[in-house]
Formats: C-alpha cells, structure tokens, sequence
C-alpha cells in the first residue's frame, strides 16, 4: 500500500469514529447511576421522616419472589406434616440419642485438588475420618462404615480434576442423596490460613429449605454436625437454599465493641451443591427406590423457570 493511500484510510477512520473511546456515553452512564443514587437517598431520608407512617418498600421482581405456589410448602403447626416429617430416619440425632461419625472418602486415585477438599470438610465437619477407598466399591465402604459405628459417609467424586459429585448417605437405614457439586473455592483460594480454623465444633445455619422434599435435605445436611455446637469458636457453617441451589459457607463471627454489631469472616471452603437425587435406603443403583430425581429430560422437570422443589 502506497503511503498516501495509507493516510487516506486513516482520514477516512478518524472521520467516521472508528477507534474512538465513546466517552459520551460513559459519562451519561455515570451521571445516570448518580441520579438513581440520590434517588435512593432521598427516598431513605423521607421514610425515616414519615416514621409509621412511610409508605411500603417495593419487593422487587424476582425469581424467588414470583414462585409459583406449591402444594409440598411446609406450615408451621401443621399436625400431619409434623407427624410425617418429623418422624424420620434423623428422629434419633435431633433427640440427642447418638453423636454423629462421619466418613469422608472420595473416587480412586483422586487429584490434589479434590485430597484438600476432603481435608476440609473434614475441618467443619466434627468427629470425621478421611479415608481412601482405593478400590473399594460403594456398597462395600457402607457395610464395613456400619461396622466401624460410622452414621453417615460422604464420598465426593471428581471430573476433570475438580470436585464434581457429592453422595451423602445416613446410616445404617439411610436416605441417601446424590448432589452435584460446582464452584468450589478451597481456602487458600479465598487468600485464608486454614490455621485460623479452631477445634471448637460450629453452628448449623440451614435457610430457605421451604418443601416437604427441602426439608429432609436440610435435616440431612444437619445430621453431619454434632448438634450441640461450641459457641466459644464462634463458628457458623451456613446451607443457604436459594433457587434449588445450596449455597455451603463457612464463617467465623465476631462482636463489635458496642455488642449489638457482628462481623464475619468466612474461612472456607466455599461450595454448591445442586440435589438430583434422593434414595431410601443405602446407596443401590439397580434396585433403589427413588424418593426424588432429576432426569435426563430436563424439559418436564423444568416445566417453569418459577417453580422450585426446595
């Protein structure tokens, strides 16, 4: 290309904006965020003047405000829901009978990754064991973790060198639950010390499990913990439902020096665990009777973007 050719082109661009940063537009995007802010303000300091008598807040539109409206939604009071619910293979630990024993073991071979992820768990998780199952079948760990007094074992499997399944089995009766298992963040990768951690057992948090079906989730999900947590440690392990995801934290608070504030600072791990199945029993591929699962055909399952089964 000649060079006057070549400055041509580059008149032509310059003439026409190409390249150009649209500083107009952020400035307008920037200005609008600021009116939308002092909106915000406004309406504040006017309720706070109205006291009683301000009008109501407006809940926004969401997916978890628009749910549909499902049959399975656990009341409080309810005689036959509390009979049915509460009478449950996890009667026994929620009346202080037992002290849970929890075994933690994952798929053969597994990468690092997923060996600091059990050692983890096996930080918030009191009274746990690790184990490395080598070749060892599912039914065969269920036996023998019965006959060592294990009451629930979960066994984290792994693809493509990340955690991707969790199976979570209460023993010797069961259920069992199948979770998938994303976005998992380990301590370090949460720039934490896993040395802030100490022995002192946590507090359960269990949020938004709403249906007959979240409920024995949630149940489940406590009986790993020992149900009388140590509130000097001032640990809080936190299984927040939202949307059918479980969204698993672990903090540790502490007091202002008013008293009436608290700050958390979470320690790890950071997971989600998604439910696909709930099995009676012990774990059994072939003859299990299935109290829940999520198909292949994901269509008839998710017939609404606003129904949840949580």
């Amino acid at each position: 290309m000649r060079p006057s050719t070549a400055k041509a082109n580059s008149r032509t661009r310059g003439d026409v904006g190409v390249g150009k940063p649209k500083h107009g537009a952020k400035s307008r995007r920037n200005e609008l965020k600021a009116e939308k802010k002092k909106e915000r303000k406004r309406a504040i300091l006017e309720a706070e003047a109205l006291g009683k008598d301000a009008p109501p807040k407006k809940i926004p539109k969401t997916l978890e405000s628009l749910r549909e409206p499902d049959a399975s939604v656990v009341t409080e009071g309810d005689p036959e829901t509390d009979f049915d619910l509460y009478r449950d293979e996890f009667t026994k630990y929620f009346e202080r009978t037992y002290e849970p024993k929890v075994l933690i073991t994952s798929s053969a071979n597994p990468n690092l990754k997923t060996k600091l992820f059990l050692k983890e768990l096996q930080r918030i998780i009191p009274n746990s064991e690790v184990f490395h199952r080598r070749q060892s079948t599912v039914k065969k760990i269920v036996s023998s973790s019965i006959a060592k007094g294990f009451t629930d074992i979960a066994i984290i499997n792994e693809h493509n060198k990340d955690p991707s399944s969790m199976l979570v089995s209460h023993l010797p009766e069961g259920p069992t639950a199948f979770f998938k298992v994303s976005n998992v963040k380990l301590t370090k990768h949460i720039k934490r010390n896993w040395r802030e951690m100490t022995g002192h057992r946590p507090e359960v948090i269990l949020s938004n499990f709403s249906t007959r079906l979240g409920v024995v989730v949630g149940r489940m999900l406590a009986a790993l913990f020992h149900y009388d947590p140590q509130f000097k440690g001032r640990r809080a392990v936190t299984f927040h439902n939202q949307r059918d995801y479980i969204f698993v934290r672990h903090h540790r608070y502490e007091f202002k020096d008013d008293g009436k504030r608290a700050a958390l600072r979470e320690l790890g791990p950071r997971f989600t665990l998604k439910l696909k199945s709930l099995q009676r029993g012990t774990f059994d591929s072939k003859t299990g009777e299935y109290e829940w699962i999520v198909t292949n055909k994901r269509h008839q399952m998710e017939s609404s973007r606003r129904r949840f089964y949580l």
